[in-house]
């Protein structure tokens, strides 16, 4: 292997402080979004940072906050508007052609804002005459249906109620949330297997652990907190290896900023002992071979097995079905390292499973979940201290919100609940996700659009078409703090409304207020703004979702719609009587500085599941499946998007037609492309263009493992166009992109996310859950010349 130059330094440390500082002073933010910072994460007048959802620890500090986020924190605080002015200064024309960059840039969102079509700009309007103009298209839909209610991860549970409240007293569940696009495959396993889609361990859990196995993560740039618990705990003894087509550098060493023996002496903290690098969408495959050679050599808990699970005969025959070829195959990883994997996982004993969406955004994402699922199952890992499954998400809240109701798919149980608590119907049928929400929209069934925060049209595949069908609609709504892309293509009635911001306080006529989110680890906690709101204009999301449920639903509704919005206890108390586990929510939020924990049966080795036990899964696609694709194979894995309620998605192999085969040549070649996101940037934030452990400061790139770089017979820095064939077969193109040098395994390739996501199609997803495959598509690659660069511009 040639050698790779690689980021010198430990994770975080003074580059860390470094960077915080200048972005602070780059969004002119450094007055309050220091007092910010201080006040981040903190107990009992603190707001939790939006930065990302890793827990709180029971031992707080007095500064609690990682270089994310301090730049989540320095965008919401600075003191740049992007007002009345600001767009009398620029066309929506002009600021469709701004990068993400620097839209992100453009500052807070500070008085609601109407489109003007003649002016090709966005001017002033009053909060009233907005309200109207939302009221007149909804009331005068064909149906409920006809609109679409997006939700962003960052809203709090309070106000996350009160919008699943109103939209179904509107009539309708379409009520898409970016978990559709990140962590819907484990929600829908987990909930399968263990009878709730949420992780079965605390955080304390991690100092007891002995085997922490870290798939798909890259928790340095997404989630840098969960360094610190790293390294505690391999000081502790535990092994830690992770697993991941890219041998990421943030994960080797840490320098962790608060102890100042590691800022002076120049000290760090191993974390990692081990990278597994499979090549991507290898997952399913590795984790068969470690369940084949644990159920062959019996290193496996029976006793666990017979008492607590359901399933297992059926896995083990399927496992046994498969060939240690196919296992290599699969995940480019040899039988003897899977073995010596395998025999770490059955010395173990406790072992946590932890994963983010390197695991879940696959065609075959739920089968990563449920593999995963099995081996802890297999082990007994499952209601034991140490040990347990552990998603991470993103968003601060995006679990809160699901767990609030933002769901298109309604447990029948919340509707009954909902209907007995607020005394009236709720509608039955189910609404439509993020992919079929964006086909409805490009098919011209979506009238309305309203978003409670988010990119929608950028984060989600097929962007540009989004775009383009948000151009058709009769409204668009945008609640928010900052601009961004999807607010740029404007429909007959295009309305932004700027709300509060998760740092700013929220006093209303009932005194200040709180809230409240749910973390990874099932973890409810207060949440408070301490500084002041940047204008006088803005309002908090429960008192725009009050007022337009006023406006819309009208004013005799029997639920105190200004009453909830101006005292979030009344909200918390509606929360208590209507959402299982918050039985005298007020009481036990104020009881404790940390909250409290949601009970999670499956900790406790109850299982909510149909059968009443655990349930082992046998996966739906073949172990080689990325491997068949590399081979030139077609596999016909779509789901069948008209047929919402179908059980049956068992998968058809189809053999390509010879005639289409892909060109195996240095100058093309199939290879699997996978999405990252640099280290300055938050989801579609972009906050700046260094990504500092992959030593780039662009994101036009395209990342490749310099040996593969050198077979080809190309150089750094040469630009490559990036195309592939989609679900439809219609052709696909990114770039030209420059060629950029990366650990990463072989017939692998990298680029930046969201970028990247034209090349992705809405049909190109896993079959239940339709979370997007932004993680794993073949695509071909062309080097092109200057000469070629010059003659297409």
């Amino acid at each position: 292997m040639r050698k790779i130059p690689v980021y010198p330094h430990p994770a975080a440390g003074w580059p860390s402080l470094v960077a915080c500082t200048r972005k602070l002073m780059d969004y002119k933010a450094f007055l309050r979004g220091s007092l910010s910072v201080l006040h981040s994460n903190q107990p009992k007048g603190g707001f939790d940072c939006p930065g990302c959802a890793w827990p709180d620890h029971k031992t707080h500090k007095s500064l609690d906050v990682c270089e994310t986020g301090i730049k989540v924190i320095a965008s919401e605080t600075t003191s740049r508007r992007a007002d009345a002015a600001f767009f009398a200064k620029h066309s929506v024309k002009e600021l469709q052609g701004w990068s993400g960059y620097e839209l992100e840039h453009s500052g807070r969102l500070s008085e609601p804002l109407y489109y003007d079509a003649e002016q090709d700009r966005y001017v002033a309007i009053s909060w009233q005459a907005a309200y109207e103009r939302i009221a007149d298209t909804l009331k005068n839909l064909d149906s409920p249906d006809e609109a679409l209610f997006y939700t962003s991860g960052r809203v709090t549970n309070e106000p996350a109620f009160m919008y699943q409240l109103f939209v179904r007293c509107f009539g309708t569940n379409n009520l898409p949330d970016c978990s559709n696009m990140c962590h819907e495959p484990t929600s829908v396993m987990l909930g399968k297997q263990l009878g709730v889609g949420k992780a079965t361990v605390v955080l304390e859990d991690f100092e007891q652990a002995k085997l922490i196995l870290l798939f798909g993560q890259n928790p340095a740039t997404n989630h840098p907190r969960m360094l610190e618990m790293l390294a505690h705990a391999h000081k502790q003894g535990c092994k830690i290896i992770s697993i991941n087509p890219m041998r990421e550098q943030g994960l080797n060493k840490f320098r962790n900023p608060q102890k100042p023996t590691h800022m002076a002496a120049g000290q760090s903290d191993e974390m990692v002992d081990e990278v597994v690098q499979i090549q991507i969408g290898g997952d399913t495959a590795l984790l068969t071979g470690l369940a084949k050679w644990l159920t062959k050599n019996d290193k496996i808990d029976r006793d666990f097995i017979e008492q607590h699970t359901s399933g297992y005969e059926a896995l083990d025959n399927w496992l046994r079905q498969q060939s240690w070829a196919d296992v290599e195959r699969g995940c480019g990883i040899s039988k003897a390292e899977i073995i010596e994997l395998a025999k770490l996982v059955a010395d173990s004993p406790a072992t946590i499973c932890t994963w983010g969406m390197g695991i879940t955004q696959h065609v075959q994402g739920e089968d990563n979940v449920a593999m995963i699922t099995n081996l802890l199952l297999l082990m007994g890992m499952i209601g034991v201290d140490g040990a347990g499954a552990s998603p991470v998400r993103g968003h601060s809240n995006v679990q809160g919100d699901r767990t609030m109701g933002i769901h298109e798919r309604p447990k029948q149980s919340l509707l009954d609940s909902l209907e007995r608590v607020f005394k009236r119907p709720m509608p039955q049928e189910n609404g439509l996700d993020v992919i079929q929400g964006a086909k409805a929209l490009m098919q011209g069934k979506i009238k309305a659009f309203v978003s409670m925060g988010g990119n929608y049209a950028v984060a989600a595949p097929d962007k540009s078409a989004i775009q383009t069908s948000l151009t058709t609609t009769e409204l668009n709504v945008f609640v928010g703090t900052k601009l961004n892309e999807t607010m740029l293509y404007p429909g007959k009635n295009n309305l932004i409304l700027p709300c509060i911001s998760r740092t700013e306080r929220l006093i209303t006529a009932k005194g200040e207020q709180f809230a409240t989110i749910e973390d990874s680890m099932c973890q409810i906690v207060p949440t408070q703004g301490r500084i002041e709101p940047i204008s006088d204009d803005l309002k908090s999301e429960a008192q725009i979702i009050a007022d337009m449920a006023i406006q819309v639903l009208g004013a005799d509704s029997s639920i105190p719609w200004q009453d909830m919005s101006s005292d979030y206890d009344i909200i918390r108390d509606y929360i208590a009587q209507a959402i299982d586990g918050f039985e005298n929510f007020n009481e036990r939020i104020r009881a404790s500085k940390r909250g409290f924990h949601l009970y999670h049966p499956a900790r406790h080795r109850v299982w909510a599941t149909d059968s009443g036990k655990a349930q082992f899964e046998v996966p739906q696609y073949p172990i080689t499946y990325v491997a068949a694709q590399m081979a030139d194979i077609t596999l016909g894995y779509h789901s069948n998007m008209e047929n919402d309620n179908s059980k049956n998605n068992e998968p058809e192999i189809h053999p390509s037609n010879s005639d289409n085969k892909q060109t195996q040549s240095a100058e093309q070649k199939v290879w699997q492309l996978t999405s990252v996101r640099s280290h300055d940037q938050f989801n579609t934030m972009i906050f700046g263009h260094q990504d500092r452990y992959r030593q780039t400061n662009r994101r036009d790139v395209l990342f490749m493992h310099p040996d593969e770089i050198k077979r080809l017979g190309w150089q750094k820095g040469d630009s490559v166009m990036v195309s592939r064939q989609d679900s439809k077969d219609e052709h696909r193109t990114l770039g030209p992109l420059i060629l950029t040098e990366m650990d990463i395994a072989a017939n692998a390739v990298a680029t930046y996310y969201p970028e990247c996501n034209d090349l992705i199609d809405l049909d190109t997803h896993a079959p239940d859950s339709r979370t997007p495959s932004y993680k794993s598509v073949t695509v071909a690659l062309q080097r092109v010349s200057e000469g070629e660069l010059a003659a297409s511009a």
